[in-house]
């Protein structure tokens, strides 16, 4: 995280054992810290001075993979930028050394709150998205091609089931509504407290800061994904 803008990175190694070596996890470390200036694109990052060395990143894996033995691959960075005041907040589940894992969340809090407070409101949403995956912060964030593709499924099953086709699209309605709760952030149920949607829990934070709280962006990167 880098004031208003912040960065995830995905390195692939082959064995779990090299994952954990000191060099490897370095080499992570200071890529993760270039990549908020890479816009995404692993090929700029490649090009890109390595820190403290005359390399390019791309010379520095090259060296990296001749002398750890073992294939290497930087494969995607995930990025946010937060435009008004705010926090951008992290979260890596199961971490093997600090902001190293397997997952990793950001999320972008808009908000003129209290930075402390919008940091533990905005740990505890990014350890609910790790465990939830969300697709889209809002219903109508979500990719017009998935809501299709789930309704064709919805109402195709609701057909077969012998439901007349008079009462086939209320039924779809209604499990869209459930599709909704389980795939888009604020229609989720709270994973700490299992009760609150995240609408909701921003709604009460927001009350009681006397400051409006909005999820503005979010990524996660869940490693070996796809």
């Amino acid at each position: 995280i880098s004031q208003n803008r912040a960065s995830m990175i995905e390195i692939n190694s082959e064995t779990d054992f090299v994952s954990r070596n000191d060099v490897f996890q370095e080499f992570v470390r200071n890529c993760s810290i270039l990549s908020v200036n890479a816009n995404t694109d692993v090929q700029e990052l490649s090009h890109m001075k390595y820190i403290n060395s005359e390399n390019t990143v791309q010379e520095e894996l090259t060296k990296n993979i001749a002398t750890i033995g073992e294939n290497l691959n930087i494969r995607r960075i995930e990025k946010v930028e937060l435009i008004n005041d705010g926090l951008i907040v992290s979260y890596v589940h199961n971490s093997v050394s600090e902001n190293l894992g397997k997952i990793g969340v950001l999320v972008c809090l808009e908000s003129e709150g209290e930075k402390d407070i919008l940091e533990k409101i905005g740990k505890e949403i990014a350890m609910h998205i790790a465990a939830t995956k969300p697709l889209a912060i809002k219903i109508n964030n979500l990719d017009t091609k998935v809501v299709e593709n789930e309704k064709k499924i919805l109402k195709e099953q609701t057909l077969s089931s012998g439901k007349p086709i008079e009462i086939a699209d209320k039924i779809v309605q209604g499990r869209l509504k459930k599709f909704y709760q389980e795939v888009v952030l604020e229609e989720q149920t709270f994973v700490i407290d299992g009760k609150s949607t995240i609408k909701q829990v921003l709604e009460e934070h927001s009350s009681k800061l006397g400051k409006k709280i909005e999820i503005v962006d979010f990524k996660i990167l869940i490693l070996g994904e796809g």
